[in-house]
């Protein structure tokens, strides 16, 4: 049996009701109970969930319907869950009057005036109503990150066309996750900044790469999130054309990761073009896409989300190392190498990023010789005849590093240590010297940089941070494994794309939230020094579209 009323003119947000929905229904002497305001999607709703009851005809969108079923005709129901309501709803405004003190404002032009450089709106409320209130703030010069789901396809296009006509974006619809110049928008994590850049048209898909992201010990400059339908043949990734413009723009980034499920084929070659027109490394993760190759020209595909964290963060460990070095453009890369192994491989990555084919002839340890880089592996059976191994007496390759300060052609210089019981004491002080015997012998236009991995652990007799300490205070770069150490060699002999000054987007610098629709978003902006407003909204006029339209004409 369903018995209902109606709660006249007291707008609340929809997780509010939908609490209050869930300690009603625990009550003994319902069965279920049902707390919605009296919207026309809510309406619908209804009466899909058999909770329907004549009385709702005459709710308006400002109304509450309560819909309450029972196992019995109990008269008492009513007034047991109406007076349960209003306890409820006298709780709610006194934690918003005792809690933290949030500007607030009932007009969306008096939230302009209250914060009136506010650059972003965020929008929580009724689908059927964020259209509108979208298009004010657009019309406002404002970016707006809509929340809201059942937003028509044809507004989304159309609102995502009038935003880039500006330069401006539109987040969403139905967009869960941001986090912009600091601010945490909706769904959001606490994420270290870093030098990496996320766009994404998965909210989930954004939380779980950052927080990988973050359990790397790397961290993001922004996470942009597009809304589920931007990479739709209908909306032909409009927001994400957007997007990738703002991060090309933003200094902070230097690395860029995409995320998206499946997006329409000309749209997935639309965005990879415009990719590729930015001077930036870029991994691309299409959920569920076939992958052809690994790499093309600047983007690396990933295949899930944990790749995607891992190549981002391999990335911007090259690019901030990049940005201590010299570039030393069509030199030579040579690679000296005590374990044959950390050899093949070295070997192997510079041939695919090179793009160049690897021997299977290994004469004299050379794993690799194609247009002047050479990885040799010294522990190869051709040094080690009369003399121990060169992890052990560390001489032949100390000779051969310092012979490279006459071999000027030469502009990287790839190392391995290895520590461990059984290998030479102190393996970084043979390295230095031949290192320095070399540089001493360079001039400032043609140096020499020595790009190192060390294999061990810090337990090991040797211990592996003092090595590491001793390598770097002698100039010599130290990456954390051969993928990070053969990426940065090979972008630093490549010659430095003169980057077209773009024009900047100040969202990504500075944000001012007007927060219209649920007021934990607002807290959580305020409890993070984000100025922000929040819009007490509620729909014109009581929800009567006559009324409505008449005082918007008036104004």
């Amino acid at each position: 049996m369903i018995q209902s009323f109606i709660k006249k003119g007291s707008f609340q947000d929809s997780v509010s009701l939908m609490l209050i929905s869930k300690k009603l229904s625990n009550l003994e002497e319902v069965d279920e109970v049902s707390v919605m305001m009296g919207t026309p999607a809510n309406k619908s709703l209804l009466v899909a969930t058999g909770f329907w009851s004549d009385t709702f005809n005459q709710a308006t969108p400002n109304d509450i319907c309560v819909a309450i079923k029972t196992h019995d005709d109990a008269t008492d129901a009513i007034d047991l869950i109406r007076s349960q309501l209003e306890e409820a709803l006298k709780n709610i405004a006194q934690q918003q009057q005792g809690g933290s003190k949030l500007l607030k404002a009932r007009r969306l032009a008096t939230a302009n005036r209250k914060l009136p450089d506010a650059n972003l709106v965020l929008i929580s409320i009724a689908g059927e109503y964020a259209a509108e209130l979208a298009e004010q703030a657009l019309d406002e010069n404002k970016n707006v990150m809509i929340f809201s789901d059942n937003v028509s396809l044809e507004d989304e296009i159309r609102l995502k066309n009038s935003a880039a006509a500006k330069d401006l974006i539109v987040m969403g619809p139905d967009c869960g996750t941001a986090i912009i110049a600091g601010a945490p928008l909706a769904f959001s994590n606490v994420i270290p900044k870093g030098n990496i850049g996320v766009i994404g048209a998965s909210g989930t898909g954004i939380q779980e790469v950052i927080s990988q992201i973050a359990l790397l010990n790397q961290g993001i400059t922004q996470a942009i999130g597009l809304g589920g339908r931007d990479l739709s043949q209908a909306v032909g990734g409009i927001s994400a054309l957007t997007a990738l413009t703002m991060l090309a723009a933003d200094k902070q980034t230097q690395v860029i990761t995409f995320i998206s499920k499946p997006p329409a084929e000309s749209v997935r070659i639309k965005v990879i073009n415009a990719m590729k027109q930015i001077a930036k490394p870029i991994v691309a993760l299409f959920l569920g896409s076939r992958i052809d190759k690994r790499q093309d020209d600047n983007i690396f595909f990933a295949s899930t989300l944990d790749e995607a964290a891992r190549l981002a963060c391999l990335l911007a460990k090259v690019e901030s190392a990049m940005n201590t070095l010299p570039n030393v453009a069509h030199q030579t890369i040579m690679g000296l190498y005590t374990g044959g192994t950390l050899a093949s491989e070295a070997a192997m990555l510079l041939a695919n990023q090179l793009n160049l084919l690897l021997s299977d002839n290994h004469d004299k340890g050379i794993m690799f010789d194609q247009q002047g880089h050479k990885i040799i592996d010294l522990g190869d059976d051709f040094y080690t005849v009369g003399r121990p191994h060169p992890m052990i007496d560390l001489s032949i390759r100390e000779h051969a590093i310092a012979q490279l300060g006459e071999q000027t052609g030469v502009g990287v210089l790839l190392l391995d240590l290895v520590i461990g019981y059984g290998a030479n004491a102190n393996p970084a002080e043979s390295i230095i010297s031949g290192y320095n015997k070399a540089i001493a012998k360079r001039s400032s236009h043609r140096p020499l940089i020595a790009i190192a991995t060390v294999t061990g652990s810090e337990s090991d007799p040797q211990c592996r941070s003092k090595q590491i300490a001793a390598l770097q205070s002698a100039g010599i770069t130290v990456m954390d494994n051969l993928p990070e150490a053969i990426l940065l060699a090979t972008k630093l002999i490549t010659p430095v794309n003169k980057i077209d000054c773009l024009k900047p987007y100040p969202l990504l610098d500075h944000i001012s939230v007007i927060n219209a629709g649920l007021r934990s978003f607002a807290e959580d902006l305020q409890s993070s020094n984000i100025p922000v407003v929040h819009y007490q909204w509620a729909p014109l006029a009581g929800g009567n579209q006559k009324l409505a339209a008449i005082l918007k004409k008036l104004n």
